[in-house]
């Protein structure tokens, strides 16, 4: 299984900044020589790329660094080039694993899940939406109208992500999601699952199956991408959720059985993580990607016709 790691690429942040960057290098040494897993530099997404799901004015400023304090504000993180350099990796290691999930059946980004970032700004810690990105760039190689599903677990709601694919019959957005927690300011997803401080892992998991049912009845994926965060666990400082470390293993099996039943490639990303102890978020991804391990269904590349 292909994995795609962008961590040596720094992300410049201030002594005391909040977000947990080392969590990257420290997931990769994590997984280093595990039989079966394939490590791989993450390539830079190109201006045309970012273009197929981001406004051009937007596009333009973050990579001169013209996004005005507001805008700045928003993303959380000061402008740098290695944080354009770092964020144009984090959404090409997306769409490298979505390539590599159409021919092997499942491959993973070690990042990613910047799903607070709209078409024309950022948010959230989050620059470029990875996953639309790498939806529009799939749909773009295939000749078909790919159908894909971004199923998205990370604690808080795929906004951004949800207002790119609005009225777009051909991506379907699910977010299990914090009723509570941020964006205080959702928007509609295709199917919304919104949860209660201190939700469980048995009444997370039957709500996560009911979503996937729901799903399963009325769209049928090419590809899926699965924002596994780990901010649902109980160790994270962020989260507001109860899940055990084996809630979220069944959480993961959840959605590669889903995808194993329809024999539907899968590309992951980390998505958030703010555990207390940044070894519990960390644990937490690891566990993901050794379970993806367990689910290359797919041996050959699907039978879709492509561009050439």
């Amino acid at each position: 299984m292909d994995a795609f790691y962008a961590d040596h690429f720094v992300l410049p942040l201030p002594e005391g900044h909040r977000f947990p960057m080392s969590k990257y290098r420290l997931l990769r040494d994590g997984i280093v020589g595990t039989p079966g897993l394939v490590l791989r530099e993450a390539p830079a997404a190109t201006d045309t790329q970012l273009l197929l799901a981001h406004d051009p004015v937007y596009v333009q400023k973050v990579v001169n660094g013209t996004l005005d304090s507001k805008e700045q504000r928003e993303i959380g993180f000061p402008w740098t080039p290695g944080m354009v350099e770092r964020s144009r990796r984090s959404v090409g290691a997306t769409i490298a694993a979505c390539d590599s999930a159409m021919k092997e059946g499942i491959a993973v980004n070690l990042a990613g899940g910047t799903h607070h970032a709209y078409r024309d700004k950022g948010s959230g810690f989050c620059v470029f939406n990875d996953a639309a990105v790498a939806a529009r760039v799939m749909q773009r190689q295939s000749a078909a109208s790919l159908s894909v599903a971004i199923i998205d677990l990370d604690v808080h709601q795929g906004n951004g992500t949800a207002a790119i694919f609005k009225n777009d019959s051909s991506v379907f957005t699910l977010s299990l999601h914090g009723d509570k927690n941020f964006p205080f300011r959702k928007e509609p997803s295709d199917l919304d699952v919104p949860l209660e401080d201190g939700v469980t892992d048995e009444v997370y998991l039957q709500s996560l199956r009911e979503a996937l049912e729901h799903l399963n009845n009325i769209f049928r994926p090419q590809l899926i991408i699965y924002l596994a965060g780990a901010d649902p666990h109980e160790g994270d400082r962020l989260g507001r959720l109860k899940l055990t470390n084996e809630g979220m293993l069944a959480r993961d099996r959840a959605v590669f059985e889903y995808a194993r039943r329809l024999d539907t490639p899968v590309a992951i990303s980390m998505a958030g993580g703010y555990g207390i102890k940044i070894e519990t978020t960390v644990a937490m991804h690891r566990q993901t990607v050794l379970e993806a391990l367990q689910y290359q269904w797919l041996k050959k590349p699907l039978s879709l016709e492509t561009k050439p």
